[in-house]
């Protein structure tokens, strides 16, 4: 391998490493407030991508309800993304309303309540399916205005190329990642959400109301999801309704290596698996999903509680 072709590999992996780390950051606030995993978190990235396409103008196929329907305005794509990642985590409040709050005020078990985020994912891929069909969707050649296909981070005789919505993606994931954790650790609503994570019975005693939290916790999480969906589409394409959900096994391979409840986690490991599969050989892109999850059984084997992760002491 060249150097050449190490450093845009290297630029490549950083850039869908950071797009997983956003995505695992949803995954892991659910996590860490309410110690479960929110299967539906897949299905809300697909949303997102949805929501901005629509958004763009973007015209559906020949299928479902909404055939060759498509919004009479299009708006730009920086204000479609922020937009379409609003209406993505409102869908999470719903969600929360709905799949979450009856089970946690009746004392479910936490399995009930993964088997009831696994349903809503059902429902939103069906949903979408029947509304706009199973074709794929391109976001329009213009997205990114001016841009040039590529940038040259190399000189003319030794070009190293990237292209350009790969730099766009890695700039607004390391932006917003910046967001979340000044949000979280610099903020009294961050702090509140820490005092939760903690202990939720004291954090209530002290006066949290744990209910509201719980509930800016879903937003920021489906926020984050729909974000990512927009990003990743934007790169390659809306695969149909089942789009999110690669991503979504890939993003709990990210807080499992990276470790369970752990935001600096979520980050590192996105960038791990991001980097380990942008170094995968062309003949074998076929198997990135393998390599995600080797290296994920790996750590499992030598740290089971993840890169950053706590040892979880069980008292008896």
């Amino acid at each position: 391998m060249t150097i050449n072709l190490f450093l845009q590999q290297l630029l490549n992996g950083l850039s869908i490493g950071s797009v997983y780390a956003i995505f695992a950051l949803g995954y892991t606030l659910v996590y860490s407030i309410l110690g479960i995993i929110n299967l539906a978190h897949g299905a809300i990235f697909t949303l997102g991508a949805y929501f901005t396409y629509t958004l763009m103008g973007g015209s559906f196929g020949f299928n479902g309800l909404l055939a060759n329907a498509a919004l009479p305005v299009k708006l730009p794509f920086a204000i479609s993304l922020i937009l379409a990642s609003t209406l993505a985590g409102l869908v999470g409040v719903v969600m929360e309303r709905i799949a979450f709050q009856p089970l946690r005020r009746q004392g479910s078990d936490p399995l009930l309540t993964v088997v009831s985020s696994l349903g809503v994912a059902v429902v939103i891929v069906n949903l979408i399916q029947y509304l706009v069909g199973a074709e794929s969707y391109t976001f329009p050649a213009d997205t990114y205005g001016d841009l040039p296909p590529a940038i040259n981070f190399g000189t003319p005789e030794n070009p190293i190329p990237i292209r350009s919505v790969q730099m766009v993606i890695f700039a607004v994931s390391v932006v917003f990642v910046a967001i979340i954790t000044y949000f979280i650790n610099r903020t009294k609503y961050g702090k509140a959400m820490q005092a939760i994570a903690e202990d939720p019975t004291t954090a209530s005693l002290l006066g949290i109301n744990t209910d509201r939290f719980i509930i800016l916790t879903f937003f920021i999480s489906s926020f984050l999801a729909g974000l990512a969906g927009t990003l990743v589409a934007s790169s390659v394409s809306i695969a149909g309704p089942y789009f999110g959900i690669a991503f979504g096994l890939r993003g709990l391979a990210v807080i499992v290596l990276g470790g369970l409840g752990s935001i600096p986690g979520a980050v590192l490991g996105g960038l791990v698996i991001g980097l380990a599969e942008a170094f995968v050989p062309s003949e074998y892109s076929a198997f990135k999903d393998a390599v995600a999850f080797g290296i994920l059984f790996i750590m499992l084997l030598v740290r089971p509680q993840g890169l950053l992760g706590r040892r979880f002491i069980q008292k008896v």
